[in-house]
């Protein structure tokens, strides 16, 4: 099955879920859905996790009949399976990411929109990055109060697809979305991610820094731009493709020699699965890059920290880039410029 014929399938697998953690969360109460299942090397496992797990894996072997896939996602024992499995790993022809539900937290307490991430790269075993994936599909859980859920999905250079699903009356629509094309963060949203517990002192310094130098001194009274912590990496990229957000920086891995410094732990990061839509982010004109200016990279698994940054448009890159930078090689959290030889 070529890329084209695995869309079907895989919009109506993200339905299924979504229908099914939506009634899960209709018909439980948050405590049961945030008991914890299981601590994995990637993060924490909820109850809700399992639910949309199930219907993940039994979905899979249906999209598998006709030729076997390579599954990567969080749960699954060592984070990948071939499905049926008995294949041989080098037998499938696609190697698909998953994250069932992103932003897990947010949703089990009725908080905010959980999302359904899928990348769907060539094989190439252990191998696979981020920048294979020819295909992605992000799907809205919306929170039980809300009834309207939209579900996005690219091919590379195709574009981006949006529509948005009502669920009263189940008639899904076009959807047009577009980022900002402001070129400033001026009155606009702009965030340095800091969901957790764990130097966040320095992650709200380098945020200051950047403001005061992008915006100058504040105003009494007055609020130049504004943040969004909305603790689901599929979430933010939402707002970033929508024109909501203008920047998003998650550097939360450059942290952890500071964290080492201070006899803590390392922090909890992002994950190669929640960035499993980043091509649709891309294809909007979303330019996402790592600490250091890179296109965002990663390999497919469940266990790599990764560092990225969001900028709705080039316009916004030219201007926030250079400040962070320089914002974090002051905090030392990125290595010094190295000197030119003359």
């Amino acid at each position: 099955m070529d890329a084209d014929g695995l869309l079907p399938p895989l919009l109506a697998l993200h339905g299924r879920i979504r229908a099914v953690v939506l009634a899960a969360c209709a018909g439980r109460d948050a405590a049961r859905l945030s008991a914890v299942s299981a601590e994995e090397s990637g993060d924490t496992i909820y109850g809700i996790d399992r639910v949309s797990e199930e219907v993940l894996v039994a979905g899979l072997a249906s999209i598998a009949r006709d030729a076997p896939i390579c599954v990567v996602a969080e749960g699954l024992p060592g984070g990948v399976m071939t499905v049926p499995r008995d294949a041989r790993e080098s037998d499938c022809r696609w190697r698909i990411l998953v994250d069932p539900i992103d932003g897990t937290r947010g949703l089990m307490y009725q908080k905010r929109s959980g999302w359904i991430l899928t990348g769907v790269a060539p094989n190439r075993g252990a191998a696979t990055r981020l920048r294979d994936i020819v295909l992605a599909v992000q799907t809205e859980i919306p929170l039980l109060k809300q009834h309207l859920s939209d579900q996005l999905w690219a091919f590379r250079g195709r574009g981006a697809t949006a529509r948005r699903f009502n669920r009263l009356t189940g008639v899904e629509e076009p959807l047009t979305v577009s980022p900002s094309t402001a070129d400033g963060i001026q009155h606009g949203f702009a965030t340095v991610v800091r969901f957790f517990p764990g130097a966040r002192d320095v992650l709200a310094a380098v945020d200051d820094e950047v403001a005061l130098e992008l915006l100058g001194p504040a105003v009494p009274g007055k609020a130049a731009c504004f943040e969004d912590q909305y603790a689901c990496t599929g979430g933010q990229l939402y707002e970033l493709m929508t024109g909501h957000d203008r920047f998003i920086a998650d550097l939360r891995p450059l942290l952890e020699p500071v964290l080492a410094s201070r006899g803590a732990a390392r922090p909890l990061c992002c994950h190669p699965y929640d960035l499993a839509s980043v091509l649709i982010a891309e294809e909007l004109g979303i330019i996402l890059t790592d600490a250091e200016g890179r296109p965002a990279d990663a390999p497919f698994d469940v266990t790599s920290d990764v560092s990225w940054i969001g900028y709705a448009n080039t316009g916004l890159r030219t201007a926030v880039e250079p400040v962070l930078q320089r914002t974090l090689r002051r905090h030392r959290l990125l290595p010094p410029v190295a000197a030119s030889r003359g």
